[in-house]
């Protein structure tokens, strides 16, 4: 399935994609189950799956607001550095362990809403991840248990500003601004993609691609993220693990590339979809 979040006549719910149109499983699960993360509590997939099998779409995909696939994650847990080109291109030490931040839910948006670039800065960079996440809650996870408690995979923008990222050591600032990550179109389940399945990871900014990369690529892989996540912290059904950008980022790029107003960025996993989001200057 391709489950996502989204909103229609003033209305908030959920589906599932079919061909160009989405079945509303949140007015058909209606006093159920209000978003994903419901869903994925009562381990509830399968059953989804069942609905959707054969059912009729309800909204045209054209017709939507995309909200982010999991609006209201339990956590956002972001891995900083997990990629070889990355870490050579800002000249980083190797990490014995994965670096760690958080981002919050408020700092998303969806597939198609503006990303919006804050006056305060000129250094709006991109960075395409892979975000995984949970659908089975769990502690101490082993890596060899891991597929287990992945609900699904979606394209993420992790959007960052340089200037603020960079005031101290912790990263916190620059990754949460308001309305400056993205995450969408939507989820594909575990059971549509392969346990371990080399999944193919493009950034493209108006048009022409920045980024290109493969999951091996990651220093740290998913089972072992997932393993080392759960060990200090209980992971739940929606927590969102977003796991690393590769090389080409706007900041090491000769001359730098940063994104500014009116610009399209584009984040693909070819397996999963497509995340496109235009560039808005705030309005102040």
């Amino acid at each position: 399935m391709k489950l996502l979040s989204f909103k229609i006549d003033g209305r908030e719910s959920f589906g599932a994609v079919v061909g160009d149109e989405v079945v509303d499983l949140g007015r058909r699960f209606e006093g159920r189950f209000v978003t994903i993360v419901d869903a994925l509590r009562a381990d509830a997939l399968g059953e989804l799956d069942r609905a959707v099998a054969g059912a009729t779409g309800d909204h045209a995909l054209a017709d939507i607001e995309f909200l982010p696939v999991i609006p209201n994650p339990p956590k956002i847990i972001c891995i900083g550095v997990n990629y070889e080109t990355h870490r050579n291109e800002i000249g980083r030490d190797p990490s014995a362990k994965p670096m760690v931040f958080a981002r919050f839910p408020i700092s998303q948006v969806g597939h198609g809403e503006p990303m919006i670039a804050p006056p305060e800065s000129g250094t709006y960079d991109y960075e395409g991840e892979i975000a995984v996440i949970i659908g089975k809650p769990g502690r101490r996870i082993s890596q060899a248990d891991c597929w287990d408690h992945i609900a699904g995979y979606a394209p993420y923008n992790d959007g960052s500003i340089r200037e603020w990222q960079r005031h101290t050591p912790q990263w916190g600032p620059g990754k949460n601004w308001y309305k400056t990550g993205a995450f969408g179109p939507w989820m594909t389940t575990r059971g549509e993609i392969a346990d371990d399945q080399d999944l193919h990871l493009k950034t493209r900014l108006n048009g022409v691609e920045v980024q290109n990369a493969k999951s091996s690529d990651m220093i740290f892989k998913i089972p072992e993220l997932i393993e080392y996540c759960s060990t200090f912290i209980p992971l739940e059904a929606g927590d969102v693990i977003v796991t690393g950008t590769p090389g080409g980022v706007g900041v090491r790029r000769e001359p730098k590339l940063f994104m500014k107003d009116g610009d399209v960025v584009e984040v693909e996993i070819t397996e999963v979809g497509v995340l496109s989001n235009p560039i808005r200057a705030e309005a102040v």
